[in-house]
């Protein structure tokens, strides 16, 4: 092993809070208000709206990503290599954000808050889709989103290292800086057109481009709805977005039927690949080390 495996931080123990919630596909419906929160900072925003593709490829976009988060939990020493990876590719990100400042995507302050935002909003959004958390569940859940914060390059001393820090540090951050960026808008909007997705088997990929000026409008409203809904109620106040009881109520009745189809799925159905993958190889190692 060389040097630099040998420094490299561990991803998140097997088992974990973040062993159960990352790979499960509830977690899908939770990375849009992540996004969400993230692109509402100026210079976060502007940085995507600048140099992503996601208004070009949006589906290619979000499989990446997708992907490079489950290697942060599941990928082992591919962990550490991913969290390289993801600096190489930001090194050339700058610009000029919607306040006039300059800003570089590796500015700490601006990276550590695109991993901060995963841990309110994941842990909100647990309440409803799968269950909330207690006191124990959330301290550990911070504790390994600072394990993958290490991952991806981001030093202690740029990230609140306990509960009763961060809480704080996210106040500051809705109150000083989030706004309604224009990511935020076109996410959140129900009438921009979004191309069909170009992902998966060929004959899925020409159906859905068949029905797709069908299913697109209530997609839209659906990726708007969810994008808005498990945002924690201070972000949705800070980036200045609506939100009725009629929706609360609607979000509530979505989040019961999901709660109780999702956990009497099959693991083939229920998780994510890299996570079924991990999770496999885990039992087969315990069993292992159990039969000696």
């Amino acid at each position: 092993m060389n040097q630099a495996a040998a420094a490299d931080p561990a991803p998140p123990p097997p088992g974990g809070v973040l062993w159960s919630l990352a790979g499960d596909i509830r977690g899908l419906l939770m990375l849009p208000s992540a996004l969400a929160l993230q692109v509402a900072h100026p210079a976060v925003g502007a940085g995507v709206d600048e140099h992503s593709v996601f208004r070009t490829d949006p589906w290619g976009r979000g499989e990446r990503s997708l992907r490079s988060l489950q290697l942060w939990v599941y990928g082992g020493e591919q962990a550490a290599e991913e969290g390289r990876r993801l600096r190489r590719l930001h090194r050339t990100i700058q610009g000029t954000d919607t306040r006039g400042r300059p800003y570089h995507a590796l500015t700490p302050a601006n990276y550590a808050w695109v991993h901060a935002t995963g841990f309110p909003v994941h842990r909100y959004a647990a309440r409803y889709l799968v269950r909330p958390m207690t006191d124990a569940q959330e301290r550990q859940f911070y504790a390994e989103w600072l394990q993958v914060g290490r991952i991806l390059g981001i030093h202690d001393r740029d990230m609140p290292q306990t509960i009763e820090e961060f809480w704080p540090y996210y106040r500051k951050m809705l109150a000083d800086e989030i706004e309604m960026t224009a990511v935020v808008r076109d996410l959140v909007t129900t009438d921009r057109p979004l191309p069909p997705p170009d992902r998966g088997p060929l004959p899925l990929r020409l159906l859905l481009r068949a029905l797709w000026p069908l299913l697109q409008p209530r997609f839209a409203r659906f990726r708007a709805f969810v994008t808005v809904g498990f945002l924690p109620p201070e972000a949705r106040e800070a980036i200045g977005l609506e939100w009725t009881d009629a929706q609360e109520r609607t979000l509530r009745r979505l989040s019961r039927v999901v709660r109780a189809v999702v956990p009497a799925l099959p693991e083939r159905l229920r998780y994510l690949p890299l996570a079924r993958e991990a999770r496999r190889r885990y039992r087969i190692s315990r069993a292992a080390r159990s039969a000696r």
